[in-house]
């Protein structure tokens, strides 16, 4: 299989729903104590229109929407031989709950290191909400164990 030919690829497009709970839980079960992911009035306070999702919630659409696991699938990769080898944030605009975020999914590089026995899949997903706007860029990176 030459890993290569997928280089550019754009997968189509994915949404997903952010519900309150999903936030209120995220920001617990990473020990963010802020109210404004609990607390409507603190978010409304703060000048938030609705509760805004912590920083790193941006993975978590990206996973429900099957970002990483498509490319697996397709090149018939089994997560097994993969490890997660990087993970990167670019922030745009808050994620709010009740926001329908739609996430476009690029392969930007594969290359091979140790005479191909390691092959690291570089993938970007790209956030955007309901209005279009682009709220996080997330770079992932892949490590594939070939052979």
């Amino acid at each position: 299989m030459n890993f290569a030919d997928y280089v550019g690829k754009e997968y189509a497009p994915y949404s997903v729903e952010v519900e309150k709970g999903r936030i209120r839980f995220f920001a617990q079960s990473i020990g963010n104590d802020d109210p404004i992911h609990h607390d409507e009035a603190a978010a409304e306070a703060a000048g938030h229109r609705a509760l805004p999702a912590p920083p790193t919630f941006g993975f978590t659409v990206m996973m429900e929407g099957g970002g990483l696991f498509n490319i697996l699938t397709e090149m018939d990769i089994p997560a097994i031989k993969t490890v997660h080898g990087s993970q990167g944030f670019e922030y745009k605009k808050p994620i709010y709950a009740g926001d329908t975020i739609t996430g476009h999914q690029t392969i930007t590089n594969i290359y091979d290191k140790k005479g191909g026995a390691l092959v690291f899949i570089e993938v970007e997903n790209r956030l955007e909400n309901g209005s279009g706007e682009d709220v996080c860029v997330l770079q992932s990176t892949v490590v594939v164990r070939n052979g």
